[in-house]
């Protein structure tokens, strides 16, 4: 048919078809194969990981340490396809391609010569490859001592305010290398340990992930991270931490030293699974903080006394009570330094041993062969002088302590009580016989840590009514007149220096104790109720817990709403 008679059937309107090509994108497609085949590839690694028994780890998700990386000179790396990625003392990490290359026995056996403890990975063809990129970023990446942070004096410096913190940490992941979440992590800890924070929180949120440090025993907000870099801290930690990387539906705690300026410091690392990732907290176990003497704990000095009298005792027991973080093994810790002596036979149980006390014996608990009742009748055939226990938790270790002290030893220990005369009614919930108590107990103490006011900006206040009013029902029970408050219309007031100030700096604690005496030890017999032991024990003429705070709240060290807030008021 021609055109034209086409046009004459179609009413005179010729028709016009256009064919359009379809266009094919190939940049599309190619990412997509290749995307497809790096995963095959990393399947393939894990099912050869399972057949070998040798974890599968995946060097696109975990940061590689230049100094691992040094052990292993490039050229050996590639002819041994196996590279270094993580180094923790003469523990080694080593990524391998396979198994079955003579370059790689030959290298792993020359690194267990020179002294490493390698635990092997498997990984894919391209994660070695990424690893191999990282020997280019060496020439410009600085070589650690041992143990020690590549930070500079001028970055420390800057680190030792959160301000500082958040610029640093800012800076260093907006370079995009897996190389630069070490340089992140150490930042974090030179951080934390510059603003004497005593833990540091990981906390996986819906979107990112809250990091928060506890400064002086108040969880403070100061960074969110975004995912990506988050899994790859959290690598860098477990890690070093001695965790495995493929566990995420269980609870792991590990634990790693770093050394500043050559003092150790014990990092205790706890993680569990949360609802959008694992949540981790690091606590900074620093040997200053139990660097102090009997005077420097902030004990007041009628109590001290006292104090210092006891603990010198040939037998006896000095239980410590208060909550978790209140500073019990600190000053258990510094009464133990205060006893040490070259004739005197000490042994701790702990679980775990927190500071290492030179010449002192301490020994850490275990779940099934060495729990405190099996570790404390041990310590009692090695012939000590004076026992610690971490902790009376069951009645069998609180029978064993109490035996202890009735046969020659004095024991330190702690108990989970409110106060200092709630730890005699804990021993008879325990199952102690209240007739063996007072023989062998002769302190009861408690405390709780305060925070203190910045000497710098701290402030005073005139006293309200109300507070007044509050402060004599404290002190109503006091029976030594000589430690009532001069006067009682001022206290100390926080007077915060910017958006990241509280005008609080530091901690110290408030004491109380209760001493066993023989009209006491006969009260106790009938297993009296902690506040009828408490009314019994005013006559001793020691401050309460919160009689210390409030003195220390009109001294201007702290004020009363912290005193408040952590310790309990008696009702009106």
């Amino acid at each position: 048919m021609s055109i034209a008679h086409t046009a004459a059937l179609c009413g005179g309107i010729m028709p016009i078809f256009i064919h359009m090509h379809a266009q094919f994108d190939t940049e599309a497609e190619d990412a997509k194969l290749k995307n497809l085949r790096e995963r095959e590839e990393e399947d393939l690694a894990q099912v050869l990981s399972e057949k070998y028994g040798i974890p599968y780890t995946d060097l696109s998700l975990i940061p590689v340490n230049a100094d691992a990386l040094r052990i292993i000179p490039e050229a050996d790396a590639k002819a041994a396809q196996a590279v270094a990625f993580e180094k923790n003392g003469k523990h080694l990490s080593v990524a391998l391609r396979s198994t079955e290359v003579d370059a790689t026995h030959k290298l792993l056996e020359q690194l267990e010569q020179e002294g490493y403890i390698v635990e092997k990975f498997l990984i894919s063809e391209r994660s070695l490859a990424l690893a191999f990129e990282h020997y280019k970023d060496l020439s410009y990446a600085t070589q650690s001592k041992e143990g020690t942070f590549n930070i500079g004096e001028a970055e420390r410096s800057s680190l030792s305010t959160l301000a500082g913190l958040r610029t640093y940490l800012d800076e260093s992941l907006s370079v995009k290398k897996t190389m630069q979440i070490s340089h992140v992590f150490e930042g974090i800890l030179a951080s934390a340990l510059a603003l004497k924070a005593s833990d540091i929180h990981f906390e996986p949120e819906e979107e990112t992930v809250r990091m928060r440090l506890r400064l002086d025993g108040q969880l403070t907000d100061v960074y969110a991270f975004e995912t990506h870099s988050y899994h790859l801290l959290e690598s860098r930690i477990k890690i070093l931490s001695g965790l495995k990387l493929n566990v995420e539906n269980r609870a792991q705690d590990g634990r790693f030293t770093v050394a500043i300026h050559g003092i150790e410091i014990e990092i205790r690392t706890s993680i569990i699974p949360g609802n959008y990732g694992e949540s981790i907290v690091m606590r900074i176990l620093d040997p200053n903080a139990i660097n102090r003497t009997l005077s420097e704990l902030g004990i007041h000095p009628k109590l001290l006394a006292r104090l210092a009298t006891e603990i010198h005792r040939p037998n006896g027991m000095l239980l410590n009570t208060g909550p978790t973080g209140s500073g019990k093994t600190t000053t258990l810790y510094t009464f133990l330094q205060e006893v040490h002596a070259p004739e005197v036979k000490i042994i701790t149980i702990e679980d775990p041993v927190e500071y290492h006390l030179p010449g002192i014996v301490q020994t850490q608990t275990d779940e099934k062969d060495y729990t405190f009742a099996l570790g404390l009748r041990s310590i009692l055939r090695q012939d000590p002088d004076v026992i610690m226990v971490g902790e009376i938790r069951d009645a069998e270790v609180a029978e064993t302590a109490i035996q202890a002290a009735l046969t020659g030893h004095f024991v330190f220990t702690t108990l989970h009580t409110n106060d200092a005369a709630g730890a005699f009614p804990r021993l008879f919930d325990l199952g102690v016989d209240p007739k063996t108590v007072p023989s062998a107990v002769s302190v009861a103490m408690a405390q709780r840590l305060i925070r203190t006011l910045n000497p710098e900006t701290r402030t005073m206040r005139a006293t309200t009514e109300e507070e007044k009013q509050t402060i004599n029902r404290i002190f109503s029970t006091l029976t030594d007149t000589s430690l009532m408050p001069a006067s009682i219309e001022q206290v100390g007031m926080a007077n915060p220096n910017g958006a990241d100030d509280s005008g609080y700096k530091g901690r110290i604690g408030v004491y109380e104790a209760i001493f066993m005496d023989d009209q006491l030890a006969e009260f106790l017999r009938t297993a009296p109720s902690a506040s009828d032991i408490a009314k019994e024990v005013a006559r001793q003429g020691f401050l309460t817990m919160a009689q210390d705070g409030v003195l220390r709240a009109l001294a201007g060290e702290t004020t009363l709403e912290e005193v408040f807030s952590v310790v309990d008021v008696p009702r009106g």
